[in-house]
C-alpha cells in the first residue's frame, strides 16, 4: 500500500483548494496517510481529512501524546532523545514519517526550515515530494537535487541564511548531490 507523508509550514493555517483536491484524491485512492501533530498545515490537513471521513490516517508525534489529533486516528508516538519542545525533539517524528512514506506532499511558505528539512529527508531516502509553494500557488516536484535547488531558489536571501544556520542547507545539498552522482555517474 502507498503511504503519503503530509506536512508543511506552521504559519499556513488554511489549505489551498488545489492542495485539498490532492488530499481528496489520496482518500479516494485509499492511500495510507501519515501526518504530524503540529499547528499550521498539519492541523489544516487533519481538519480536511476529518471532513472527508478519512480512516487510513496515522498521526505522528514526538513523545506519547499528540498536540492535535482532530480525527481521533491511531497515534504513532516517536521517542526523541532531545529536550522536549526543541526543534530536534519534534524532528524525530518527521524522520519517522519520511522513513514510512513512499512520497511526500508538503505545503511550504518558502521559509519554513522544518518543511524544507522534510523534503531533504525524503530526497535523501530517494523519495519524491510534491511541494505546494504557497506564495507561487503552484506545485513543484522534487525528485532530484536539481529540482530541490530550483525549489530553494524561491526562498528569499534571509530565508536561505536562516536555513543555512538551522539545517546546514548548503552542506545537505552538497551531500545529496554527491550521493546522486555516486549512484548515477
Amino acid at each position: 500500500m502507498t503511504t503519503v507523508f503530509i506536512a508543511g509550514s506552521i504559519g499556513i493555517k488554511r489549505l489551498d483548494l488545489r492542495v485539498k483536491a490532492r488530499i481528496e484524491r489520496m482518500v479516494e485512492q485509499s492511500l495510507d496517510i501519515v501526518v504530524g501533530d503540529a499547528d499550521g498545515v498539519d492541523t489544516a490537513a487533519q481538519h480536511h481529512l476529518h471532513t472527508l471521513g478519512a480512516t487510513r490516517v496515522t498521526v505522528y508525534c514526538a513523545g506519547e501524546t499528540p498536540r492535535n489529533n482532530l480525527g481521533d486516528w491511531p497515534v504513532g508516538p516517536v521517542e526523541s532523545p532531545h529536550a522536549p519542545g526543541t526543534r530536534a525533539f519534534f524532528a524525530a517524528k518527521d524522520r519517522r514519517m519520511a522513513e514510512l512514506a513512499d512520497y511526500g506532499l508538503m505545503v511550504w511558505d518558502s521559509r519554513s526550515t522544518g518543511t524544507l528539512s522534510n523534503v531533504l529527508e525524503l530526497l535523501g531516502r530517494r523519495k519524491k515530494t510534491v511541494v505546494f509553494v504557497h506564495k507561487l500557488k503552484a506545485f513543484r516536484t522534487v525528485g532530484d537535487v536539481d529540482q530541490l535547488e530550483a525549489l530553494v531558489a524561491s526562498m528569499s536571501e534571509a530565508a536561505r541564511r536562516q536555513a543555512q544556520d538551522k539545517i546546514k542547507l548548503t552542506e545537505r545539498l552538497l551531500g545529496l548531490r554527491h550521493e546522486q552522482q555516486r549512484m548515477f555517474p
